[in-house]
């Protein structure tokens, strides 16, 4: 009897020695959790680009990742998002690029005039840039993806159909916009795009000078019943990953991540060409906004007034050592590619 009482102990313990080995095995482990910060509110085309990515990352892993993100500054603010990714305050946040012109001035050369005509070209030709040259802005991340606006044009509450009408209008806009509307004669106002419709409706702004698809957004068709169509320039943006927190992730999500680099470049740039057609014919539907394309005689002499821009650019970024011939010189060769040209 004690013989096989001794039996059956021993073989609980060899049962439960066997449990506790292969259940670590067995057991589901907790996924990766990231944070991912963006700025600007949750409808706009740079939060649902992100929300696109996270679901794609978190089904490509089988549930390995799972993210949590923050849309309209709730953990990092438009200025801070590339130096508190670095610090760690987020995991992944996304940035645009044209609110530091002088940090980031091999990106930034895709807002210059050149002629980048929508958001998928302009995309593609932003993700080759940085993967050429790699600049120096990005050594303290990982960079998971980059993709731009749709071209920029007038939205503003006076018709705007001819130089003369732009001279001394002021007009919201950021970055590199400052000197491409002082050519044209328009006074550049400073400010966060969130800032904008109050400023409209006090008259502290007469118009802004960006992509299409904030008269849907932010509801400028209310108050900006006007479009000049001018196609100008884009604005590059940047997704990027706090480096630790990158090489702490498992090899096969790295692999999923940058597998997605060009792929959401795309998916993005086509999202946001889709998005301005969208808001265009809900501007027109909605709020009757008037549409005005300009001749090609006017249309000219407004770009004429665009072309020292480019070769400022290139004289100010050889000084500081960048090979500036060849990076314009790239930038209308890919945008010449993707444009099937």
């Amino acid at each position: 009897m004690r013989q096989k009482s001794g039996r059956v102990i021993i073989g609980i313990f060899i049962v439960a020695f066997f449990a506790v080995i292969l259940m670590p095995a067995n057991a589901k482990s907790e996924p990766v959790k990231l944070s991912y910060a963006n700025f600007p509110p949750a409808p706009t085309f740079p939060c649902v680009q992100m929300e696109r990515w996270k679901k794609e990352v978190e089904k490509r892993t089988n549930g390995k990742v799972a993210i949590n993100t923050y849309p309209g500054g709730t953990l990092l603010g438009a200025k801070n998002m590339m130096d508190g990714v670095i610090a760690g305050q987020a995991d992944i946040g996304c940035l645009c690029m044209a609110y530091q012109p002088g940090r980031f001035v091999t990106t930034n050369a895709t807002s210059l005039p050149v002629g980048i005509p929508n958001a998928k070209v302009g995309s593609l030709v932003l993700w080759d840039l940085y993967k050429k040259y790699k600049p120096e802005a990005f050594a303290k991340v990982k960079v998971l993806t980059m993709f731009t606006t749709a071209p920029t044009n007038i939205m503003s509450k006076v018709p705007v159909r001819n130089l003369a009408d732009i001279k001394g209008l002021d007009l919201r806009a950021s970055g590199g916009a400052a000197q491409i509307l002082k050519a044209w004669g328009a006074n550049q106002v400073g400010m966060p795009m969130s800032a904008t419709p109050e400023a409209l409706q006090k008259g502290v702004v007469k118009g802004l000078f960006s992509s299409l698809e904030v008269m849907k957004d932010f509801k400028f068709a209310e108050t900006c019943r006007y479009v000049t169509v001018t196609d100008t320039v884009i604005y590059p943006f940047a997704v990027v990953m706090n480096i630790d927190s990158w090489n702490a992730l498992p090899k096969d999500v790295q692999k999923v991540m940058e597998d997605l680099g060009t792929e959401q470049a795309e998916w993005t740039g086509n999202y946001m060409d889709d998005h301005v057609e969208v808001a265009n014919a809900w501007s027109k539907k909605t709020h009757n906004v008037e549409f005005i394309n300009l001749s090609k005689e006017e249309k000219a002499e407004w770009t004429n007034k665009l072309k020292f821009i480019t070769d400022k650019w290139i004289q100010d970024a050889k000084t500081k050592g960048f090979p500036a011939k060849a990076i314009v010189k790239d930038i209308k060769a890919l945008t010449k590619k993707y444009s099937g040209k």
